[in-house]
């Protein structure tokens, strides 16, 4: 056995470098693997309390930095177009008991005592939370806004919602470029109620490079533009869809 290794030193000289060559790759990798995960923002979008449409909406933060949200877009999909909100402008927070209130009425609002004024705009610590309220209370917000008549959650009229989406934009930690989340939610009529079922099991990260020039681009355009009319966020002119269908009614009774 010994004159067969001194016979083959070389061999297993090579043999040996390549294998301590393998371990290191593989040690760098995990490394780089760790490192990765530990600098990969990542914030979730849920419900809480409920899983119905009265549901509070939770956002939390599971990055290992602090994430700053500069921005909530809410952007409600119906039959007759969509409607897009900028929602940062009101804080809830949570509070003990909120989860035991069931039915009941919906979280008070209050001044949160680390950011100025009523906004949700702020950081979120690592694996901190808060609510922005219910699925419900967003849904009435973008329909009060956009002048449709409400009868509780439900439109009136033949109008339907099809689906809620949430979008947050935000800066993590020392970086310069934003990040973004967003997860969608399918409303399903059922007896005069909404059913909220997610689209996917999980909140899409947008935290590519293409993202987030994208997302730059889209905070640039929401500075320049008045937060305080969430009239400017809207994408689809209800009014011309309706003459267009008035007048497509009328060319074909014709």
């Amino acid at each position: 056995m010994y004159n067969w290794i001194v016979a083959n030193k070389e061999v297993l000289s090579v043999i040996a470098s390549l294998g301590s060559l393998v371990i290191w790759l593989v040690y760098a990798q995990l490394l780089y693997l760790g490192f990765r995960r530990q600098r990969r923002p990542r914030l979730i979008i849920n419900r809480g309390r409920n899983k119905d449409i009265d549901a509070l909406c939770l956002i939390s933060n599971m990055s290992a930095e602090s994430l700053f949200i500069e921005y909530i877009i809410a952007e409600l999909e119906t039959s007759e177009g969509t409607i897009t909100m900028d929602v940062t402008d009101f804080e809830q927070e949570y509070e003990e008991g909120d989860e035991e209130q069931g039915e009941g009425p919906s979280p008070k609002t209050t001044k949160p005592s680390n950011v100025s004024d009523n906004t949700r705009q702020g950081p979120i610590k690592p694996g901190d939370f808060f609510h922005i309220g219910t699925f419900s209370e967003l849904i009435q917000r973008l329909a009060r806004d956009e002048g449709i008549r409400m009868r509780g959650t439900v439109p009136q009229g033949d109008l339907e919602f099809t689906r809620l989406t949430l979008r947050l934009i935000g800066i993590y930690g020392p970086e310069d470029m934003p990040i973004g989340a967003e997860r969608s939610f399918d409303l399903k009529r059922d007896n005069g109620h909404y059913a909220l079922i997610p689209a996917s099991w999980n909140t899409k990260r947008l935290s590519s490079y293409w993202h987030r020039h994208k997302l730059r681009k889209n905070v640039e355009k929401l500075n320049a533009t008045n937060f305080s009319s969430a009239s400017s966020f809207r994408h689809v002119n209800r009014e011309e869809d309706i003459d267009n269908r008035r007048a497509a009614e009328r060319a074909s009774k014709e």
